[in-house]
């Protein structure tokens, strides 16, 4: 299937294949990536944004793994970037799998039996024998990467500091078991962590047991910590940061953000500072620590 052109002038360079997941992400990376070379967007049906319609683009299905590829390479594309939530499938059987997905059985199956990020390095290693060259956001578009210091509100103090670091900590202990990329402190004592229901679902966790009374926090005590798990290929999953989290996090009571710089993605900037300072929150960017 050939892609759809427009009118509008493209700039000149090798086409950028994105596989466009769930969320404002994938958009927001196709416009900045757009303004240096030309792209095309390759839409997960149910999840992508009906928007990418508005770019050269295509469709797929769970389980298309060669039309992915035929798409990619119909549009000329030698780079491909993958980028927004995608609900990670229970099997082979989820989706309608093709001829080239089911050639990669063997080693699909042994993605599955892991984590996230395991899987997904089956991916990518199925897209760089097909001839693409995978990368990450933070070569396409950095200028969405979280950077050091106060992002929003105030500096954090020592004590909420000190969680930071607890925080940092507990994602370092548990990277090897490839399980999630937030977790959230307060007093020194770990609230929660993610797992497979996401970040945002862990924080509406932590609004609940507020709720009931089963964690007894003051107003705007604890902090989330979020970064990407030791050794985690960022190319394939890059943590983000949008004005949905922010929300959470304030209705969750906790007293703001620490995020790895380098490591997590912030869409919509502006929405996402004058949502944390409307709610008196901080965000903070950290370095990432030396093992």
């Amino acid at each position: 299937m050939p892609p759809e052109t427009g009118s509008a002038p493209v700039p000149a360079g090798t086409p950028l294949a994105i596989v466009c997941g769930s969320g404002a992400f994938p958009l927001a990376v196709a416009e900045i990536a757009a303004r240096q070379r030309p792209v095309f967007l390759i839409g997960l049906q149910g999840a992508a944004d009906s928007a990418i319609a508005h770019y050269p683009h295509g469709w797929i299905r769970m389980g298309q793994l060669g039309r992915l590829i035929d798409l990619a390479r119909s549009a000329d594309c030698k780079d491909i970037l993958f980028v927004g939530g995608v609900t990670r499938p229970s099997g082979l059987s989820d989706g309608w799998p093709d001829l080239a997905l089911l050639r990669q059985i063997p080693r699909l199956l042994r993605g599955f039996r892991g984590g996230d990020d395991r899987l997904l390095k089956v991916v990518a290693d199925v897209m760089t024998d097909a001839g693409l060259r995978v990368v990450g956001v933070a070569e396409v578009a950095p200028d969405l990467m979280a950077r050091t210091g106060v992002l929003a509100g105030k500096t954090p103090g020592a004590a909420t500091l000190d969680d930071v670091c607890l925080g940092l900590d507990v994602l370092d202990a548990i990277s090897p078991y490839d399980v999630g990329q937030s977790t959230a402190v307060a007093d020194g004592r770990v609230l929660a962590i993610e797992a497979a229901e996401g970040t945002d679902l862990m924080i509406a966790r932590i609004a609940e047991l507020r709720a009931s009374g089963k964690l007894r926090l003051g107003k705007r005590r604890g902090v989330l910590v979020k970064g990407a798990k030791r050794g985690q290929d960022l190319r394939l999953d890059t943590p983000a940061l949008g004005p949905k989290t922010i929300d959470g996090v304030a209705a969750a009571g906790l007293s703001g953000i620490a995020v790895v710089a380098g490591e997590v993605m912030i869409i919509e900037v502006d929405a996402v500072t004058k949502a944390a300072e409307r709610h008196g929150l901080f965000i903070f960017g950290m370095e990432r620590r030396k093992p």
